[in-house]
């Protein structure tokens, strides 16, 4: 399937997902959502992708936020059919068995960010910025930014952001622990790449499990997030890839895991 406001391609079993519209900074609209959303769901069929990369086209935006100009004709009903299918789409993304990397090239606001913030880790161009401006248009997040943002980075900061609608330059969002790393602008996606690769040379049942555990754990008491983690260590330990894991290291050679994020 053709895309008119995305693109999408897989190359040696890692996805790139790019939104495609530079001319509006890849603004977001319904149709660019479900356009993201239907990417979403082969890449959740397909166990020969390892790993994702989503990133934005042109040199000056990720996902900038949504298309005003959209926006500006929403009846209230149109609002919440907007805002409930941009989250959605990223909890769909958040919950793809396939770990995803955010390379953010630019402006990463509004909803841009919000679908930053669905990713399991966000790289950042030494050109990006990022913010939460809708206060500015009298209104407030509505893809999940409210709330994504205040676990991410607290919630006084959170509230900075929202309440002044100021964007904070990528070497700040790495202090506050938003983005993962910077890299040069020309590099970014190549550090992106050699992470997603680095990713899928691993079992993907493990990765797969990593992130599970991580995403639930943090939902829920200590006490339970520890019993979380013994469970599915047990349960991995029977698997072929941590056969194989342990076989391999005791042989002194490199592992060829097997396993899939399906099973």
């Amino acid at each position: 399937m053709s895309y008119q406001y995305m693109l999408f391609e897989v190359k040696d079993n890692i996805a790139l997902v790019t939104f495609n519209r530079p001319e509006a900074l890849n603004a977001l609209s319904p149709d660019v959502i479900r356009e993201f959303g239907d990417i979403l769901d082969k890449i959740r069929a397909d166990e020969s992708i390892a790993a994702v990369i989503l990133t934005g086209a042109g040199d000056k935006a990720f996902v900038a936020g949504a298309d005003i100009k959209v926006m500006m004709n929403q009846t209230p009903m149109e609002a919440r059919y907007f805002s409930a299918l941009g989250q959605e789409a990223v909890l769909k993304m958040e919950g793809l068995l396939q770990p995803v990397i955010c390379a953010v090239n630019g402006f990463a606001l509004g909803g841009g960010l919000e679908i930053a913030m669905g990713c399991d880790f966000i790289y950042a161009s030494e050109k990006a910025r990022f913010g939460q401006p809708e206060i500015n248009l009298g209104i407030i997040p509505g893809f999940g930014g409210t709330q994504r943002l205040s676990r991410l980075v607290g919630k006084n900061l959170a509230k900075e952001l929202c309440m002044t609608g100021e964007m904070i330059d990528a070497q700040r969002a790495l202090a506050v622990g938003l983005v993962n790393k910077v890299a040069p602008h020309d590099q970014l996606l190549d550090e992106a790449m050699k992470t997603a690769k680095v990713i899928a040379s691993k079992s993907r049942s493990a990765v797969r499990a990593v992130k599970q555990v991580i995403d639930r754990g943090v939902q829920i008491e200590l006490r339970s997030a520890l019993a979380l983690e013994v469970e599915t260590f047990a349960t991995l330990r029977s698997s072929i890839d941590a056969q194989e894991g342990l076989t391999a290291f005791v042989e002194k050679r490199k592992p060829e895991f097997k396993g899939t994020y399906m099973k």
